[in-house]
């Protein structure tokens, strides 16, 4: 008969951290929505007195910036540097949809609160690098990337948008899904192509 295992101490608490804060916040805004994130109930959620998160992140709001910043990075690609840019920036907009329609209570806030800039850049490196590399100006390809940027962001606010007087976004049926990948696909398609007309003929 095997004998039963040793009960683990309780130990010490797991050191609070700006990580863990952001991490608790985005488990607390999918499983329950933007409104029910306050410091208080982020508190709850990490076993920790609300003022003890203050030390890492000194309000709701300062908080809500971070799961932006974090969300976006999770977004971001590594693009192979033989990558043409059409390519990087259509699988750019893939992957940045993916990971607002896995988090669809976050995506009113990504739309209305901006990527930190000098994050933003720094993430988006690889993907300008691959304009850079067919001659594109910089601000050239920066208006197209946020271009396509606020296109996902719209797109997926459509699809997963809250009903008026309710917390939970309704999953659509699965016909409803078929069309918006449908939609999306030939969105991206339009806009990809349409910038590669443009760019190439301004070069």
């Amino acid at each position: 008969m095997n004998e039963p295992a040793p009960r683990r101490g309780r130990g010490r608490p797991a050191v609070l951290t700006r990580e863990r804060i952001v991490a608790a916040a985005i488990e607390v805004v999918d499983a329950e929505g933007l409104d029910a994130l306050t410091m208080r109930r982020l508190g709850t959620q990490l076993g920790v007195a609300a003022m003890s998160l203050y030390r890492h992140l000194p309000n709701r709001d300062a908080v809500l910036a971070a799961v932006v910043d974090h969300l976006f990075a999770e977004a971001v690609i590594d693009l192979d540097a033989d990558t043409p840019w059409p390519e990087a920036l259509a699988r750019f907009a893939g992957s940045y949809r993916l990971m607002l329609l896995g988090h669809p209570h976050a995506v009113p806030l990504l739309a209305t609160h901006p990527v930190d800039i000098d994050l933003g850049l720094e993430l988006l490196a690889g993907l300008l690098d691959r304009f850079e590399a067919a001659g594109i100006p910089r601000q050239d390809a920066l208006t197209a990337i946020q271009s396509v940027a606020v296109y996902v962001l719209g797109h997926a606010l459509a699809q997963v948008g809250t009903p008026p007087d309710t917390n939970t976004p309704e999953p659509p049926a699965e016909t409803a899904v078929a069309f918006y990948d449908q939609w999306f696909e030939a969105g991206l398609r339009a806009m990809v192509s349409g910038f590669e007309g443009g760019l190439d003929r301004g070069r």
